[in-house]
């Protein structure tokens, strides 16, 4: 799944050693505002050091987040995990109809959309209707 919005805070960071491996770990999570007719909110987190350091997300800038959504249950109670595995900067809005350059893909139209009116010879009539 994929939402784009803008950081609106960044949590502070948390490791450990892995009592399993021995491995150091870390993960950090993000809140996300998804703008719309109703703003939505998603806190998800970012898991390894090395990619905190290459998504090196900012608060206050827009992103796209490409995540999975897990649940897992503790003590009887199921709890979500949304984990990102990809944070791309969003990409600036472009005018609809726009090309990569900002020109139109399309031809451009004609000013006058219909040929213009002939009167019969000899008759001028108020009337425009053509029947």
């Amino acid at each position: 799944m994929e939402l784009t919005g803008k950081i609106i805070a960044v949590m502070e960071a948390r490791g450990g050693v892995s009592s399993r491996t021995g491995n150091q770990w870390k993960v950090q999570e993000f809140v996300l505002e998804v703008p719309g007719q109703y703003v939505r909110h998603m806190l998800f987190s970012v898991f390894g050091e090395d990619r905190l350091n290459q998504f090196n997300i900012q608060q206050g800038q827009d992103y796209t987040v490409s995540f999975d959504i897990d649940a897992r249950e503790y003590n009887g109670r199921w709890f979500n995990d949304i984990r990102a595995y990809n944070v791309v900067p969003a990409a600036p809005a472009v005018a609809p109809g726009a090309g990569p350059e900002g020109t139109s893909p399309f031809p451009p139209q004609q000013t006058t959309p219909f040929p213009p009116a002939q009167e019969s010879a000899g008759e001028s009539s108020t009337d425009d209707l053509p029947f």
